[in-house]
């Protein structure tokens, strides 16, 4: 499988120039070995505006805000039942006999059938 390359803003840019400056897909396409829809792509983001330091800048500013805010609301959600279970746990009522191991559990008190 053919390994996944990323390219800089600047050459996108450079490569939607030259298209539209007049150099031919075909050859554009194969001095950088790239495929012409890809290239194609790339023209059509550069006319749309896409392809500018600013607008990539502020759309990745865009996704970073976004995802801190997503994380805000997590780790309030997380304080808020912290709150709640710390707030149960102090109201929980306490038994003070019986074995507090895990292992041996409470004790079961004996029944009428039991006995018999």
């Amino acid at each position: 499988m053919a390994k996944k390359r990323s390219h800089s803003i600047d050459f996108k840019r450079q490569v939607a120039q030259d298209y539209l400056a007049g150099e031919p897909l075909h050859s554009l396409a194969r001095r950088h070995d790239l495929s012409r829809n890809l290239i194609r792509i790339w023209v059509r983001k550069y006319e749309a505006g896409a392809l500018d330091e600013d607008t990539a800048a502020a759309a990745l500013l865009q996704e970073d805000e976004a995802r801190i805010a997503a994380l805000e609301r997590l780790v309030g959600k997380q304080a808020l039942e912290l709150e709640f279970l710390k707030g149960a746990l102090k109201h929980a009522p306490r038994q003070r006999s019986g074995p507090t191991s895990a292992i041996t559990g409470p004790t079961v008190s004996p029944s009428q059938k039991d006995a018999d």
